[in-house]
C-alpha cells in the first residue's frame, strides 16, 4: 500500500514538473510567432534542454543496485520537487510573460496530455519491480519534441480558423471603409504610427493598431475587436519578417497610404540582404499604387536601392518623399541622394530642453518651424513622414503643428522619465532594437546636460545577421567615447561591443551581467544624484535569458 501511494506520488510530482517545463517552451514558442522552426533553432543554439535533473537522474541510475528501491523513489521525488520549484513560470516571473491564449491552450493542451500519457510508461512496464530513474531522463528530453510535434500537427486546423477570423475582419473593413493608412519600414514604424495617429486624431476618430502589434493575426484582432463605423482613419503597423509578409498583410488592410520609413539591418538575418528587405518593404507601395489614388510617403533613404527608385520613377506623381536638404548642415543627418527641390526637404533637426525643433521645406521657398516635445533627432524624421502623410490626407499644416505641440513621448522610446525623489533621469528606449536609434540615443546623452555620470545599460541588438560584429564594434566604440558606464547584458552575446568600448574607453566603468535584474540591482546600489541613465533595448526573455535545466 505505501508503495503504491508512494508510486503515484512520484508520478503526480513528475506530471507537475512536465507542465511547467513545458510552460517553459511554449513561452518560446509564443515568441517565436509558434514557429517551431525557429523553437527547434533557440533549443539547439543555446542548448536549453535539460542537463541538471537528467545528469541527477544518471547518477541515481548508476547507483541503482545499491539503493533500496523505496529511498530510490523517495530520492528521485526529492530532486523532482527541487526541480520544480528552481522552475520559472513565464506566466509571472519574466518581463514579457506568457499569455495562455486560445491558439496557445490548443497547443499547450494536447501536448501536455501526451506528456502524461508518457509518463505512465515507467510505471506500467517498470514499477513495482524495478525503480530505475533512468526512464525519466527519456521523458525529460521529449518534453519540448512533444511541443514542436502538437504544433505541426495543430498546424491544417490553425490555419482554418485563422482563415475565417481573417475573413471576418476583412468583411468588416470592406463593410465600414476606413481610410486606411499603412506603415512599414525597419526602424520608425511605431513612431511615426504613434505621431500621425496623434495628427489624426484631432481631426477624426481614429484607430492605430496598438503597440507593435504588426502580424496578420494581431491586426485581424484589432479590426474585429476594436474597429467602429466611427473610425475615418486606421492607421496599420505592418511588420516584414521575410519577402511576401506585408504583400499578405495588404490584402487583409489595402492601403490608401503606405508609409515606408527606412530600409535597415532589423531582422536582417531573415532576409540575408538589404536589396531584399528593400523589396519586401516595398511591397506595401505597391499595394498602395494599385488603388486608383493611392500614395506613397516615402524617405529618400529608402530610394538608395534600384527596385525602389524604380517603382518611385514609375509612379512619381504618386509619392511625396522625405529627407534632408541637400544644404543641411546637421551633422547627424543622413547623407542625401535623392532629394529634389520638389520634395519635403528637413533643413534642420535639433534637440532642445523640451523637445525637437526643425525646419521643413514643403517643395516651394519657404520654410516652416516644426516642433514636437519628443527626444532623439531620429524622431524629427519620423515626424515629418507622419506630417507629410496627413497633409496629404487633407490637413493643413498649421492645424498640424498645433496637434503636435501635444504629442504624447512614446512608451519605451527614448521616453525621458525624470526623478525628483533621487535627482535621477532615465532614457527609456527599451522597445529600439536598430543601429540608427542606438547611435541616437547615445546623442541624447551628450545633449541633455545632467552634470552627472552618463550611464548605458543595453543587451544589444538582436537579428542583424552577418553584421552583428561590425555594427555592435562600431557601437561600442561610441560608446566608450559617450558613456562613463556601460552595464552589458548578456556579454556573451555582443564580445565586438565590448573590444570597442574598451578601445575608445579604456578609463571607463565596464560592467557586465547575465540579466537586467543584476542591471538594476547594480543601479540600485551604486547610484549617485544626477546620474543619467539610458536603457537601450530590452531583448525578449529568449535572448536575455536561457533556462537553467
Amino acid at each position: 500500500m505505501i508503495e503504491t501511494i508512494s508510486i503515484i506520488i512520484l508520478f503526480l510530482t513528475f506530471v507537475v514538473l512536465g507542465a511547467k517545463r513545458l510552460l517553459t517552451y511554449m513561452h518560446v514558442l509564443q515568441q517565436e510567432d509558434y514557429d517551431s522552426a525557429r523553437l527547434f533553432k533557440w533549443i539547439l543554439e543555446n542548448k536549453a534542454f535539460d542537463k541538471r535533473l537528467t545528469f541527477g537522474l544518471v547518477i541515481l541510475t548508476a547507483l541503482n543496485v545499491f539503493i533500496p528501491p523505496f529511498f530510490m523513489s523517495f530520492l528521485v521525488f526529492i530532486i523532482l520537487v527541487i526541480t520544480i520549484y528552481l522552475e520559472k513560470d513565464p506566466r509571472k516571473s519574466v518581463k514579457k510573460k506568457l499569455v495562455m491564449t486560445s491558439r496557445a491552450q490548443r497547443i499547450f493542451l494536447p501536448s501536455f496530455g501526451l506528456i502524461v500519457f508518457i509518463a505512465l510508461w515507467p510505471f506500467a512496464f517498470h514499477y513495482p519491480v524495478n525503480t530505475t530513474p533512468w526512464p525519466w531522463i527519456i521523458i525529460l528530453q521529449a518534453i519540448p519534441f512533444t511541443l514542436l510535434m502538437m504544433n505541426a500537427l495543430m498546424l491544417p486546423a490553425e490555419m482554418v480558423l485563422q482563415k475565417m477570423y481573417w475573413n471576418e475582419a476583412k468583411e468588416k473593413l470592406n463593410r465600414l471603409q476606413p481610410i486606411i493608412i499603412g506603415v512599414t519600414g525597419s526602424f520608425g514604424k511605431t513612431s511615426v504610427k504613434h505621431i500621425l495617429g496623434h495628427i489624426l486624431s484631432t481631426s477624426a476618430n481614429t484607430l492605430i493598431t496598438p503597440g507593435s502589434v504588426n502580424t496578420a493575426m494581431g491586426i485581424t484582432r484589432i479590426i474585429r475587436e476594436q474597429l467602429t463605423e466611427d473610425h475615418k482613419y486606421f492607421i496599420v503597423e505592418m511588420g516584414a519578417y521575410g519577402p511576401g509578409s506585408i504583400a499578405e498583410l495588404c490584402k487583409l488592410a489595402p492601403p490608401d497610404v503606405g508609409i515606408i520609413t527606412a530600409i535597415g539591418h532589423a531582422h536582417y538575418e531573415r532576409f540575408g540582404t538589404l536589396a531584399t528587405v528593400a523589396e519586401a518593404k516595398y511591397e506595401l507601395a505597391l499595394a498602395a499604387l494599385s488603388k486608383p489614388n493611392g500614395k506613397v510617403i516615402a524617405h529618400e533613404r529608402t530610394l538608395k536601392y534600384p527596385y525602389a527608385r524604380n517603382i518611385k520613377n514609375q509612379y512619381a506623381d504618386r509619392f511625396v518623399i522625405c529627407g534632408d536638404a541637400p544644404q543641411a548642415t546637421n551633422q547627424n543627418a543622413i547623407d542625401t541622394y535623392y532629394i529634389k527641390p520638389e520634395d519635403v526637404q528637413i533643413y534642420s533637426v535639433t534637440q532642445g530642453a523640451h523637445g525637437l525643433e526643425m525646419q521643413v521645406g514643403f517643395g516651394g521657398d519657404k520654410i516652416y518651424n516644426i516642433d514636437i516635445p519628443l527626444y532623439g533627432l531620429h524622431h524629427g524624421h519620423n515626424t515629418v513622414l507622419a506630417v507629410a502623410a496627413a497633409i496629404g490626407l487633407g490637413m493643413n499644416l498649421g492645424d498640424i503643428c498645433v496637434a503636435l505641440k501635444s504629442v504624447p513621448q512614446i512608451a519605451h522610446r527614448l521616453e525621458l522619465k525624470r526623478r525628483p525623489e533621487d535627482g535621477i533621469t532615465i532614457i527609456d528606449d527599451a522597445y529600439n532594437s536598430n543601429p540608427m536609434g542606438f547611435r541616437s540615443a547615445l546623442d541624447l546623452l551628450m545633449i541633455i546636460n545632467n552634470e552627472g555620470r552618463k550611464i548605458l545599460i543595453t543587451p544589444g541588438i538582436v537579428e542583424l545577421g552577418l553584421a552583428h560584429n561590425e555594427i555592435h564594434e562600431q557601437l561600442g566604440n561610441y560608446a566608450g567615447q559617450v558613456c562613463d558606464v556601460a552595464i552589458i547584458v548578456n556579454p556573451k552575446r555582443i564580445p565586438t561591443f565590448i573590444s570597442g568600448f574598451k578601445a575608445s574607453g579604456s578609463s571607463k566603468t565596464l560592467i557586465e551581467v547575465d540579466n537586467f535584474l543584476e542591471a538594476q540591482k547594480w543601479i540600485d546600489n551604486n547610484k549617485q544624484q544626477k546620474d543619467l541613465i539610458l536603457i537601450e533595448n530590452d531583448l525578449p526573455d529568449m535572448y536575455e535569458y536561457v533556462p537553467k535545466m
